[in-house]
């Protein structure tokens, strides 16, 4: 029997930065930042349908505090929080 190799291209995340000014955002007010949803009531249903991973895990915590350095991710698409000065 002959051997045969796959390959397979894993789409790549897109890093996009959301800047904040305070301590923390909230997960559900960071969605409406970044333009992943347009109203509270979707990022809602969004984390409650397990979309929304937190740096690396499932989050189902619409008000988790995210801080700089944390990243989110939506579909292929990858956010890191970043705090102004």
């Amino acid at each position: 029997m002959k051997k045969i190799k796959i390959q397979a291209k894993v789409a790549q995340k897109l890093k996009k930065e959301v800047r904040i000014t305070t301590d923390f955002i909230r997960l559900d007010a960071a969605l409406k930042l970044a333009s992943v949803v347009s109203t509270g009531g979707q990022a809602k249903m969004l984390i409650e349908d397990e979309k929304i991973k937190v740096n690396g895990e499932l989050c189902t915590q619409r008000g988790k505090k995210l801080r700089e350095g944390d990243e989110f991710s939506f579909e292929n698409q990858l956010f890191v929080i970043y705090k102004e000065a």
